[in-house]
């Protein structure tokens, strides 16, 4: 597929306007030769209004593009370029009159086409320079458009596009249909140059500059229109262009704006200062509401503060009292005043009325103001204003001026907002801070769960004598239960299952030692004791004082048919055997890892053994099962257990953690949240 060029509206737009103006520079030309030695030329007017027409359209669009495009567009600067075109159409056309005087009355002066070529270069300054100028004053008047000015301007365009076209009917003669015209476009000129909204966002600079720019504009407009007024009585020019009811509309409209755009500027110079002032106050409100981003600190708040309150209040001198984390006050931001004549003048104040009625610990400073006269050369008047966050007084903001009674209402008024917002920054600034540490911590524990996950198998090994099944939920997002499976031979498998001390971070920090244990002393094949005794010296090593882990290690030879199991502190398991149908706990004693770390410990291991018969299960479980309470904190208990697991043994272990599980939710309820983990392992022999 063909892709096509996007051509470039504004180069082609000025191609197509120096084009058509040569063309217009040739035909009329040719019209001046042809009258001049009385030949008929074959050119008919209509071909010069055309050309006309054409050049205006190409470069009114050349001028819409340009502007539009152009991102300094700001009022200064638009006067501006309105200024210099007129400057260089003005310059052009005076150095043309000055040409014709040194010329005086020689052969040269009176010939015809060379006055009428340096009239159709005038005429096509004047007309970039008016259609400049008109799309120029779109853009000022359409600042803070309303639909009604929108819809005046669209109008005012047709009627000048109309204007156009009027040639045709009139073939530039001043009759009364042209005065009627002219008079229609000059009204409509008039109500548009009323639309003068940007004016009092000039600063006072800005508006010595434009008047200056304006008063530019108006000459070469004055100018411009004298030298076509004077072509037109000249007999010299034989094809006349410029009386056209477009341009001399665009000369009504131009002039008046221009007019109207200077005496405003001019009678709002006065009051330049004052509003000068109110945006300064207005940037700075912004700038403190803005103040406050992720990784910047509050004090660039209260930096921009004291600034914002010393301008909106002619200080001559402030700084800040803050609280610091110790509820110490320090001073920051000292302006205008050294620090040993800051404690001075803190001092001084704070010992006057109404002052010293200031009370840290008071509450209901959110809108108070400290006012009032001081002697303490050069200053005679001071402002305090205290900082309030949360409904505490976290501290205050110090003006001082050398007159008396220089902090009237309107200045208090604003700084009490500036205060205020402020506060309002430094709060959202703590709060931000408080949540970006927040999802800090979320991000953590996931992490951590996804580590705890990964620390609890994903397979449990067994042979086809047996199978297993387990399942582990924690309370907080991480939790301290552990149980995992190792194949001692090929007929030969160690289970474990561990519960650790306390809850959350510390408690899975600690459950994956356990696991780093298990997997290095499993690899020594120890019998249970063993590796109970094992366990608990080298976890005495890395465990705090007051923590400690409960476990039940068990090795299940199925080749034998035989369990060997210790437990350590940990929750007694629950056997059920199939010959005779009764479910039961296997009482061991025991004590739990960490507790004692001394040889001690080893007179409290025991072990013991049991057979298996076909059909038995075994329940291990931790004690978040057993302790979970409903809504009234009955617990679960012991003995509500064994009825669930006795009636359901005939399932598949599988099944059966599942049905233990949900009985103990629907046992706590939905609106009680779990106190502890819970994790168990079922196994079945087949």
């Amino acid at each position: 597929m063909i892709k096509l060029p996007n051509p470039n509206i504004g180069k082609v737009s000025l191609l197509v306007a120096v084009l058509t103006w040569l063309a217009l520079l040739f035909v009329d030309i040719t019209r001046i030769f042809g009258i001049i030695n009385q030949m008929e030329s074959g050119v008919m007017p209509e071909v010069s209004f055309i050309l006309e027409i054409i050049f205006f359209i190409n470069v009114y669009l050349f001028y819409n593009y340009n502007i539009s495009k152009n991102e300094d567009n700001d009022f200064l600067n638009l006067i501006w370029r309105g200024a210099s075109t007129g400057l260089v159409a003005s310059g052009v056309s005076i150095l043309i009159s000055f040409f014709y005087s040194v010329l005086g009355d020689s052969k040269l002066a009176s010939d015809i086409l060379l006055k009428n070529f340096f009239y159709h270069v005038t005429f096509a300054l004047i007309s970039l320079f008016l259609i400049s100028c008109a799309l120029l004053w779109k853009h000022l008047i359409l600042y803070q458009k309303s639909k009604n000015i929108v819809k005046q301007w669209q109008l005012f365009e047709i009627l000048l596009l109309v204007s156009m076209f009027f040639i045709f009917f009139n073939k530039n003669s001043l009759d009364y249909s042209f005065l009627f015209g002219l008079v229609i476009i000059t009204v409509f000129s008039i109500s548009l140059s009323i639309n003068l909204k940007w004016i009092p966002y000039l600063t006072f600079k800005e508006k010595w500059k434009s008047i200056l720019f304006l008063v530019i504009i108006l000459f070469s407009v004055s100018y411009l229109f004298g030298q076509v007024l004077n072509y037109s009585e000249s007999e010299l020019i034989i094809v006349n262009l410029t009386d056209n009811l477009f341009l001399i509309g665009l000369f009504s409209f131009v002039f008046f704006y221009s007019l109207f755009s200077f005496l405003v500027t001019l009678f709002n110079l006065p009051t330049s200062s004052v509003f000068e002032q109110k945006l300064v106050e207005a940037i700075n409100f912004q700038r403190l509401s803005q103040s406050i981003k992720p990784g910047q600190n509050e004090n660039q708040v209260l930096d921009i503060l004291i600034d914002s309150s010393m301008s909106a209040a002619y200080a001559d001198a402030g700084w800040l009292e803050i609280k610091d984390q110790e509820d110490q006050t320090v001073f920051l931001h000292e302006r205008f005043i050294e620090k040993n004549a800051t404690h001075q003048l803190f001092r001084h104040i704070n010992a006057q009325k109404p002052f010293s009625n200031f009370d840290w610990e008071k509450a209901g400073y959110e809108n108070k103001v400290f006012q009032g006269k001081i002697d303490f050369p050069p200053y005679k008047s001071a402002l305090i204003i205290p900082l309030v966050i949360n409904q505490e007084t976290v501290g205050r903001l110090y003006l001082v001026k050398e007159v008396k009674d220089g902090f009237n209402k309107e200045m208090v008024n604003i700084i009490s907002t500036f205060v205020g917002q402020a506060c309002i920054s430094v709060e959202n600034y703590r709060l931000l801070n408080e949540a970006i540490k927040n999802e800090r911590y979320k991000e953590e524990l996931k992490i951590a769960q996804r580590v705890q996950r990964s620390l609890l198998p994903k397979k449990l090994h067994h042979d086809e004598t047996f199978s297993i099944s387990a399942f582990s939920v924690a309370a907080d997002e991480v939790g301290g239960d552990y149980y995992e499976t190792y194949p001692l031979g090929p007929r030969k498998f160690a289970v474990i299952i561990g519960d650790v001390s306390g809850k959350g971070t510390s408690a899975a920090f600690n459950m994956s030692q356990m696991k780093g244990i298990f997997h290095s002393l499993v690899q020594l094949n120890p019998s249970p004791s063993e590796f109970i005794k094992k366990a608990n010296v080298a976890l005495g090593q890395c465990l705090e004082k007051n923590h400690f882990i409960t476990t039940s290690f068990y090795v299940i030879d199925t080749e034998k048919k035989k369990v060997t199991y210790s437990r350590a502190g940990h929750c007694p398991t629950l056997y059920y055997r199939n010959s005779d149908q009764e479910c039961d706990y296997l009482s061991i004693d025991g004590m739990g890892l960490g507790i004692l770390r001394n040889n001690l410990f080893d007179e409290y291991v025991h072990e013991t053994s049991f057979a298996f018969e076909s059909g038995d299960a075994m329940l291990l479980f931790t004690d978040g099962i057993i302790e979970a309470k409903d809504e009234a904190g009955t617990e679960f208990g012991y003995e509500r257990l064994k009825k669930v697991f006795k009636s359901k043994y005939q399932l598949s272990p599988r099944e059966i953690h599942e049905s233990i599980i949900e009985e103990v939710y629907s046992f706590i309820g939905k609106n009680v949240v779990m106190d502890d983990d819970y994790s168990i392992v079922v196994i079945k022999f087949k």
